[in-house]
């Protein structure tokens, strides 16, 4: 990494939830910073926590690049799961255009980015536009909240998945993570098709914005197939999707600021920021 002296993270509450945070890593040298929503993922439980991606914000932020590394309810915490994990994700989102002035933030160039189940988050960030209005996960904010709420999602340029869950129905079907999103969205496929159809990428394709997905063929925790057959549903949708294949690469190298993979995907993030 190049290192920038006058880089400086902020701490901000996008939400009255204790965890309802992010921190903020701000680059030291570009008057208006194209930004990254960073979302760690642990299957969407506790104890699995934002400083999974910590190292690859500041690595952003050498760059250039802002990062908004947050932090979500997971299942595990108090009200997490469906839907306040997604809601959460979502109301952190919005919350950049609070805070877009205030930090030179640019809104016309936002990309997310995620691991695993993060990566999930990240696509169904794009995916946003395409649920129905009446639909509970269509606004950034739990029904009877106070808070301040968008019912308008934040519009990306692109969203990059890191070895993600891009079907939840597929992960369903495969069992991954034991049971991981039947836990999320409280129920199985055949019990509540509904949030399936709500929180899964693939059900909402076309999301119509560029995607990157990034894969491991030697992942132990979500296999390879997953974003193969996401890619190739994409496509046939309309999308504009980019699989990078890494052979014999694993799960947690994506997230090592140090490795190949890492490196790869920064290349891929700054083509879909117009930064190439």
């Amino acid at each position: 990494m190049v290192q920038t002296p006058d880089r400086r993270t902020v701490r901000l509450a996008y939400g009255p939830e204790d965890l309802q945070f992010g921190e903020l890593h701000l680059p030291g040298s570009r008057d208006l910073f194209p930004t990254v929503i960073l979302i760690h993922g642990g299957f969407w439980r506790v104890p699995y926590g934002y400083s999974l991606m910590t190292s690859l914000a500041e690595d952003l932020a050498n760059q250039g690049i802002a990062a908004w590394n947050i932090e979500y309810r997971r299942v595990g915490d108090t009200d997490g799961g469906w839907p306040s994990t997604l809601l959460d994700v979502a109301l952190a989102a919005d919350y950049l255009r609070t805070i877009a002035s205030g930090y030179s933030l640019d809104l016309q160039r936002v990309v997310s980015i995620g691991h695993s189940a993060g990566g999930h988050l990240a696509l169904w960030l794009a995916a946003r536009p395409r649920i129905p209005r009446d639909n509970i996960l269509a606004g950034s904010r739990l029904p009877g909240d106070k808070y301040e709420k968008s019912n308008t999602p934040l519009p990306l340029i692109g969203a990059v998945s890191q070895a993600g869950v891009t079907d939840l129905e597929m992960a369903w079907k495969l069992k991954l993570g034991s049971g991981a999103a039947e836990e999320l969205l409280g129920g199985s496929f055949n019990d509540v098709p509904e949030r399936y159809h709500a929180a899964s990428p693939a059900a909402l394709l076309p999301l119509g914005v560029p995607q990157v997905l990034i894969h491991g063929t030697e992942d132990d925790r979500v296999p390879f197939v997953m974003s193969k057959a996401y890619t190739q549903a994409a496509r046939t949708s309309g999308d504009q999707v980019a699989l990078i294949e890494l052979q014999g690469a694993d799960h947690f190298v994506l997230i090592n600021s140090y490795s190949e993979a890492w490196s790869m995907t920064v290349d891929a993030l700054r083509k879909l920021l117009h930064l190439e």
